[in-house]
């Protein structure tokens, strides 16, 4: 009889370790939370993370918010996850929440960015290719910076530029739009030759195809060459360890969002879709994603993502 006893408390230990060791995240862990801020590289970089956590088990969300917002909502824990959190540009808006430790940098996804106020080439060769160059020619552009959606850092980083007395910009506006609306105004004034100051960054298939001149005179205000960021909310990654360890494997590099951008800007597709096909292309690539990964449940997680992309 004790050694039947001792048996069942032997196999219960055994299952009991075997649970253990097979364990995924906890239940309140499924839900991953990411912030999307509408630009195209950052929709199809957690296209991609979406569409592998989904493989994995979990049940990734998408809000969509703008850099303040996505900012204050990891503080506050209503998100997990954003993808994009680009250097130098950004670091005035994050600093307080690096500051007081309610959000953590996990990892560089990144590198080889590039971000600033772009003219079209033919500006350039007419002698427009400096900060310093503006000021005697406002009424060329009408005393207009084009960007992007309220809110975000290149417009914050363009109005520091128009408010330096050093710079002589008084009376210049930025005129905020989406990425789209941005470019639409772009391909209209560089198909009539005219002048347009805009932002720009790479990576960026459509910006990467027009002749365009980076102006100088702006690296001391956050523009310039650039890496992307993974960050996330206080304490995530010790609460959803397998989660976060996904989430902090993920690199990426320009030709991979470019080739992902590209049939988002150029037809309108859906960023999940696009990430899906890239991936069932080059399964190869997610390999290293997964090191150290399992699914949500404990299982394989290679094999359940190549189940997913087999079909």
């Amino acid at each position: 009889m004790k050694k039947f006893v001792m048996s069942l408390a032997l196999g219960a230990s055994v299952l009991g370790f075997a649970s253990t060791a097979q364990a995924g995240d906890a239940a309140s862990c499924q839900a991953v939370r990411f912030s999307d801020v509408t630009w195209t590289d950052i929709q199809v970089t957690t296209g991609v993370a979406t569409v592998l956590l989904e493989a994995l088990g979990y049940k990734p969300e998408v809000k969509t918010l703008s850099v303040p917002v996505t900012y204050a909502s990891l503080k506050n824990k209503d998100i997990d996850v954003f993808l994009g959190y680009w250097k130098p540009s950004m670091n005035t808006d994050i600093k307080p929440y690096l500051d007081d430790k309610s959000v953590e940098e996990l990892a560089t996804n990144l590198d080889g960015a590039g971000y600033g106020i772009v003219v079209p080439q033919y500006v350039a060769d007419g002698g427009i290719k400096s900060i310093a160059d503006l000021a005697a020619n406002k009424d060329k552009f009408d005393g207009k910076f084009y960007g992007i959606e309220a809110g975000n850092d290149g417009n914050r980083i363009i109005q520091t530029i128009i408010d330096d007395a050093k710079n002589n910009l008084k009376g210049w506006t930025v005129v905020e739009s989406s990425e789209a609306g941005m470019l639409t105004e772009a391909e209209k004034a560089m198909k009539k030759n005219e002048p347009i100051l805009f932002l720009g960054w790479a990576p960026h298939p459509v910006m990467g195809a027009m002749k365009l001149h980076y102006l100088d005179g702006v690296v001391d205000y956050g523009f310039g060459p650039a890496t992307v960021a993974t960050v996330v909310r206080q304490g995530y990654t010790g609460e959803c360890p397998n989660a976060g360890k996904f989430i902090g494997n993920l690199k990426f590099d320009l030709a991979m969002e470019g080739a992902m951008m590209d049939p988002i800007l150029s037809k309108g597709a859906d960023p999940k879709i696009v990430a899906t096909d890239w991936l069932k292309a080059n399964p190869d690539r997610v390999k290293p994603w997964l090191e150290g990964v399992t699914t949500f449940d404990g299982g394989d997680a290679a094999a359940a993502v190549a189940k997913v992309l087999a079909k």
